[in-house]
């Protein structure tokens, strides 16, 4: 009669939950060089197995026990560590892909962030390996070669036979997705800065202003304006089709997974090095792996290059938005009456340019012969002006891009 499952002790389930993420261990400590390690193939094995020991541990109690403390939180590094290389691998492997201009430094600083992040993770693994020894986890004997884990990219491409077509009927979704995305970058630009921080900037910002809570409200917005863009506009990917829809495609992709880097990052410096609790243990722990994992330059990568670009990306990507906004709505217009007696004063004019901003369209007030930016208080001013000068009473013209949605 075979024994219930229930009946396996803890220690063989920890041998057993360990085994897949031990034997990427040992395969990683196998090179010296780690050119040719580290691939979105091993990121993603990294990831389930450090995930499910995770959860093991988590539900058998570790983070209550001091004997099981430290390896708990190894895996939980390694998890976030690994799912943020995963990440940065596929920025630089579709980079060329995006066209987004030129972007020779942010692929160089994506190296090294992946140069220090994979870095990190080969140094936490003979730590690991002698955690597991000295908690009687077998390693594995069974050890993984290069040819389990090759690169994604090759020489080839399969052939274009799918053409994506821009139809009226992609209209509507491209002007609510541009619009979006413009707002999107509007609600961001607290978090923006235009050189690079030093420790001490980026202190005053982590935790109290960028943290794990704030960047992944922004991760889900990105997410899902790039599921609404695939789903109605766009399915066939990068390589041909509308130049400018392609781009800004690009755009959503690389911010997506630039604040996923950051989530993680951050989770893992919030959580396990900045606030690891006023327990002895949790101290002692969490200076083992600030030894491992250098808070500062953790930070420095998170701040410097992570949210940097981000906002970066953002401001470039407003004017291809823009563009692609006021191709595909329809140009109309509205007469309306000259306000008596009040004229056009900064109030009501901040309200018009802001809803302007908003949707982002082109609209133009008209008085006469003369145009004037609706987006813009000053221009709206300057037309009131031109009013009151001229002492013109009759109606003047609105004209707008009227948009499919409202």
């Amino acid at each position: 009669m075979q024994n219930n499952v229930c009946d396996i002790s803890f220690a063989e389930k920890a041998r057993i939950y360990s085994s897949d993420y031990l034997k990427c261990c040992v395969y990683i400590s196998s090179y010296d060089s780690l050119q040719y390690i580290f691939t979105k193939k091993l990121h993603s094995q990294m990831i389930a197995s450090s995930h499910l020991l995770e959860d093991f541990l988590d539900f058998h109690g570790a983070k209550n026990s001091k004997n099981w403390y430290f390896y708990r939180e190894l895996s939980a590094a390694v998890r976030h560590l690994s799912l943020a290389c995963y990440a940065q691998r596929h920025i630089l492997n579709r980079l060329e892909f995006y066209d987004l201009g030129d972007v020779e430094k942010f692929a160089n600083q994506g190296k090294n962030t992946l140069d220090f992040l994979t870095g990190t993770l080969s140094q936490m693994v003979p730590v690991i390996l002698d955690e597991a020894r000295r908690l009687n986890i077998p390693i594995p004997e069974e050890k993984y070669s290069l040819s389990d884990y090759p690169g994604v990219l090759t020489g080839e491409m399969l052939d274009y036979d799918i053409d994506d077509v821009n139809t009226d009927q992609q209209k509507e979704h491209i002007v609510k997705i541009a619009s979006e995305f413009l707002n999107i970058a509007k609600i961001f630009e607290p978090f923006g800065f235009y050189e690079p921080l030093d420790q001490e900037g980026i202190m005053e910002m982590v935790p109290a202003k960028v943290n794990e809570v704030e960047i992944r409200r922004f991760e889900m917005l990105v997410h899902n304006l790039q599921s609404s863009f695939d789903s109605y506009v766009i399915h066939g990917g990068y390589r041909f089709g509308n130049r400018k829809l392609k781009q800004l495609r690009g755009v959503f992709s690389v911010v997506f997974h630039l604040l996923q880097i950051i989530g993680r990052l951050l989770h893992f410096y919030e959580r396990h090095l900045h606030n690891v609790g006023y327990k002895n243990i949790y101290k002692k722990v969490g200076e083992r792996l600030a030894g491992l994992v250098d808070p500062e330059i953790l930070l420095d990568c998170t701040i410097n290059y992570g949210l940097y670009y981000v906002c970066r990306f953002l401001a470039n990507g407003r004017d291809l938005a823009r563009q692609i906004l006021n191709e595909n709505i329809e140009r109309s217009f509205i007469t309306v009456g000259i306000p008596v007696k009040l004229g056009f004063h900064s109030r009501p004019s901040l309200l018009v340019a802001k809803i302007v901003q908003h949707y982002g369209g082109q609209v133009e007030l008209c008085v006469g012969d003369a145009k004037f930016d609706a987006s813009s208080v000053l221009d709206i001013q300057w037309a009131g002006g031109k009013i009151q000068k001229e002492n013109i009473t009759l109606s003047l013209r609105l004209f707008f891009k009227a948009t499919f949605v409202p």
